[in-house]
């Protein structure tokens, strides 16, 4: 298991791209009847490829909490239907300083991110499911963000894009928020409008699976 994650984490960072924008001065997407209950991120195993930058399990949690409250915290989101997220973070890879435009590799992360109804304490989605976010390309990750940011930085990229994946998950889970299919996928095609705005179409981030994860403290 640990060398299977280590290897899909380098080669997503070798391999994937997108197109990276901020969103959240935007209107935000609707969600129907969500509101953001507890929000936590679990970073007790975590593991790290050895050409990976470090940052601690404290700095992390900060980051992933961070992300994930600023994009569904109310007043963003004032529903009657509270969600509890608890995101364990599987791994990551902060790229390092590369050979530009031939070994530059991206920052991932892989996350399995566990829901629950708060009235309820039932977990929504069984196993969790995994999510791999990759960085997405600008003028500043072109030739490896190792190169032209810093690990605080990269971090907090990855935050974003963490956040922004689960948006598009709950849509993809339209019961869970009250929502109609119609609903969420004009909810889910202005989500992924915000997401290309301003920048070139690119290649969809690695495919996401479910997999078994243990329940959120």
């Amino acid at each position: 298991m640990r060398f299977t994650l280590w290897a899909g984490l380098t080669a997503a960072a070798l391999f994937l791209a997108g197109c990276q924008t901020n969103d959240l001065k935007e209107q935000p997407v609707p969600l129907g009847t969500f509101q953001l209950g507890v929000n936590v991120a679990i970073t007790d195993n975590m593991q790290v490829p050895g050409i990976s930058r470090d940052v601690t399990p404290k700095q992390m949690e900060t980051a992933i909490t961070k992300a994930v409250a600023e994009r569904f915290d109310y007043p963003r989101y004032e529903g009657d239907r509270l969600l509890n997220f608890g995101v364990f973070v599987d791994g990551y890879l902060l790229a390092p300083p590369g050979i530009p435009l031939v070994m530059s590799p991206a920052s991932v992360m892989m996350v399995t991110v566990n829901v629950f109804d708060d009235a309820t304490g039932k977990k929504l989605n069984e196993g969790g499911t995994r999510l791999t976010i990759v960085e997405k390309g600008s003028p500043e990750t072109l030739i490896g963000s190792g190169l032209t940011q810093t690990k605080e930085k990269q971090l907090e990229i990855l935050a974003y894009n963490v956040a922004k994946r689960i948006e598009g998950y709950l849509l993809e889970n339209p019961g869970w928020l009250g929502m109609t299919e119609a609903e969420a996928q004009a909810a889910l095609a202005q989500s992924k409008g915000s997401a290309k705005r301003n920048a070139a179409p690119a290649p969809l981030a690695a495919a996401d699976a479910t997999i078994p994860a243990p329940a959120a403290k």
